[in-house]
């Protein structure tokens, strides 16, 4: 478990345990010291997760790669193009749709 998931699970436990001990304050006392050294317990558990979280050696960010601001080339981009007017002719002949793969719809 991430120390600052069990932190805050654990300040909810110590929250719960002081309500608890409020309302035994005045009713059994021995119930009440049972209770304030759990609460004590869960107040050193939250000292050690603290302590072994701020050891941590803190991580660098990842180094973000340059971006290269070249795109296509004008001969990559005319052979592109060439390529494409193949596929479509090749797609015209069979009578299917280059785009959608369909047959294409014939109209009167």
């Amino acid at each position: 478990m991430k120390a600052k998931k069990a932190l805050k699970r654990l300040t909810r436990v110590e929250t719960l345990l002081s309500n608890v001990v409020d309302q035994f304050a005045a009713i059994k006392p021995n119930v009440r010291e049972l209770l304030d050294s759990a609460k004590a317990s869960v107040a050193r558990a939250m000292q050690t997760v603290d302590v072994k979280a701020s050891a941590k050696v803190a991580k660098k960010p990842p180094v973000k790669a340059e971006k290269s601001k070249a795109g296509l080339t004008a001969e990559g981009r005319k052979k592109l193009s060439v390529a494409a007017k193949k596929r479509w002719a090749i797609a015209k002949r069979k009578g299917i749709s280059a785009v959608t793969g369909r047959p294409l719809s014939k109209t009167a």
